[in-house]
């Protein structure tokens, strides 16, 4: 069995259920309280279960480069610095078309595929550049939004942020929430707030980013996940990679479980993104195995799970370059921009 093979066996292209799904993928349900409610999480049963990943679940040479192919077409390749020029954002947009380059997808027995990022992540001013430098490819370009990363703008100017983001172009819309609203349990101002966002996005996926390192606890982020949810969010999203901390897997798991638990009580299906801190295949690869066994493959695909990163990208390709050369690259022999 070739890689390209072993890279079908082992993620499963999507089941037929999720094919061609109408959008919104989550339409949303009424308000309430019940689930909101109702959440219990055990910090130290969720630490110990993340904790024993690695050792578990470990996936060596030609199903590790397949699984690692996959999280490069799982990456949101993002730049959201305060430096951005229109010239960083197009040489970006050139690495997510061929984000392993000829010569290694060759090596590796994938010279016949087509292999992208799942989309480039922007800040609005950068979205019409984006989408121009796409065009043709396929690949959607996502708008941090609504006053990102505080989220602090008023309501109006937020809202009116998503649909100029909208206008010029981007398919998914990346909002970040008001914490305050999680800190002192107004989850009705969350939800309309949210709710809100949906509506502006019109015809864009929306990924609602709870800024879990900001939530203080567990529960919080498992309750602001439900809020997030019945609101109309097509994705949640740990973090905007500008907290103290950032995407966890103790997080991962608590927001894995809401998604679960939402889908039995609703049938509606909602996709995750971890952000910020992800920085490595060993990294991606504890991710994948978690969306693996609390999910099942079908959330092993880009439509419904994306990496927030930036340089993650550069360590999955020095692995597969390894994988098949047996030698490391420099980091600067991948640079992305």
């Amino acid at each position: 069995m070739n890689i390209v093979e072993k890279q079908a066996a082992n993620t499963v292209h999507r089941a037929a259920p999720f094919a061609n799904r109408p959008q919104p993928w989550n339409p949303g349900v009424p308000f309430s309280l019940d689930p909101v409610d109702s959440v219990r999480v055990n910090l130290s049963a969720a630490e110990r279960r993340t904790a024993a990943l690695a050792g578990r679940r470990t996936v060596k040479k030609d199903w590790q480069a397949a699984w690692l192919v996959r999280a490069v077409q799982c990456i949101d390749l993002t730049t959201l610095n305060g430096d951005d020029t229109a010239g960083r954002v197009r040489r970006l947009c050139a690495k997510a078309r061929n984000p392993l380059g000829a010569d290694l997808q060759e090596a590796l027995g994938l010279a016949d595929r087509s292999i992208t990022t799942g989309a480039v992540c922007v800040y609005h001013r950068f979205v019409a550049t984006a989408v121009e430098a796409l065009q043709g490819s396929g690949i959607p370009v996502a708008a941090v939004s609504t006053g990102f990363p505080a989220g602090l703008s008023p309501l109006p100017t937020r809202l009116k942020e998503i649909e100029a983001s909208v206008a010029d172009g981007a398919e998914e819309i990346d909002i970040v929430i008001t914490r305050e609203h999680v800190l002192t349990g107004n989850w009705a101002a969350l939800y309309d707030e949210v709710k809100a966002c949906r509506e502006a996005c019109g015809p864009a996926h929306m990924k609602t980013i709870l800024a879990t390192g900001d939530l203080q606890t567990l529960r919080n982020v498992a309750r602001a996940s439900w809020v997030a949810m019945m609101a109309g969010s097509d994705f949640i999203k740990t973090s905007t990679g500008k907290e103290g901390t950032n995407a966890t897997l103790p997080v991962t798991l608590v927001m894995l479980r809401a998604i679960r638990d939402y889908r039995e009580m609703t049938g509606h299906v909602v996709g995750y993104k971890p952000a910020g801190g992800i920085s490595t295949a060993k990294d991606a690869l504890a991710y994948l195995a978690l969306m693996k066994e609390e999910l099942g493959n079908d959330w092993l695909q880009p439509n419904l799970f994306r990496f927030g990163a930036s340089s993650l990208l550069a360590d999955i390709e020095r692995q597969l370059e390894h994988h098949v050369t047996g030698r490391y690259a420099a980091f600067s022999h991948h640079a992305m921009a």
